[in-house]
């Protein structure tokens, strides 16, 4: 469902990383490791406490921590390519959207900007130097598919079209408000509008979902190790599906790739 990975520069608009920051990085990191089967290893200084974590020596997503007096909510951010953050700063501005940080040079890594569009939900923009973005696709334990949640797709959806080139194909269901967002002819995210079904607490947003082998395996391991499940394990046409979260309140999926994914 993803580009394909490896030491290469993602197209512009391609999700190519997700990063969780949290309160505490330890206990964090202890989660997923036991969930995905997750290392670690350091990342760039300049982000602070912060680890990129590896499966089979490929990175595959990042996490780090707040300071101690930030109060934030701990939610997935995506991150689309760019191959200029600057420029694609201004057009995010000047299509409605915000430019919450940066850009800013993550040492030789890349230059970042976080940003939301114009129904607040939060995403990066990553222009790789050093780092390119996730160096695997596909596999359990790693980041499948990126969806935006959020109230209606008409409006948003014209955002990213414009900033990033994206192609919306509505779905064919007249009841689905959904789009798949193309790049030169292949999706790469989706944006789902849910109406009054978006989550008052957390607003639009953007959700990862994480590949695993056995979703119901999974979703009982999650509360094992001190997580919450939102929505049981159930089939859907991405594949079997749970939204699940967290011990510090992150919300992602866990998906098994049904066999029309692709």
């Amino acid at each position: 469902m993803t580009e394909a990975a490896g030491a290469t520069r993602r197209t512009p608009g391609t999700p190519c990383w997700v990063s969780l920051m949290v309160h505490s990085l330890g206990t964090t990191e202890d989660f997923y490791a036991e969930l995905f089967g997750w290392e670690y290893a350091p990342g760039p200084a300049q982000l602070g406490p912060y680890v990129r974590a590896l499966l089979d020596g490929h990175e595959v997503a990042g996490m780090g921590e707040m300071p101690p007096d930030r109060q934030l909510p701990v939610a997935w951010t995506t991150y689309l390519a760019t191959d200029d953050a600057d420029a694609t700063a201004e057009a995010i501005r000047a299509c409605g959207g915000t430019v919450a940080v940066g850009p800013l040079d993550a040492g030789a890594a890349g230059r970042v900007a976080i940003c939301s569009d114009p129904a607040g939900a939060i995403f990066g923009i990553w222009q790789a130097e050093g780092h390119m973005g996730a160096g695997t696709a596909g596999g359990p334990g790693t980041p499948m598919w990126n969806e935006l949640i959020t109230q209606e797709t008409l409006t948003v959806g014209k955002f990213y079209e414009t900033v990033f080139g994206h192609d919306g194909e509505a779905a064919d269901e007249p009841d689905l408000d959904r789009l798949t967002l193309h790049l030169h002819g292949r999706p790469v995210a989706s944006v789902h509008g849910v109406g009054r079904a978006l989550p008052h607490e957390r607003g639009a947003h953007w959700m990862t979902f994480f590949e695993v082998a056995d979703p119901d395996a999974a979703v009982a391991r999650v509360v094992e190790l001190g997580g919450r499940v939102l929505d049981a394990p159930h089939d859907a046409p991405l594949g079997r599906l749970a939204l699940v979260a967290d011990p510090e309140g992150a919300v992602f999926s866990l998906v098994r790739r049904g066999a029309s994914a692709s």
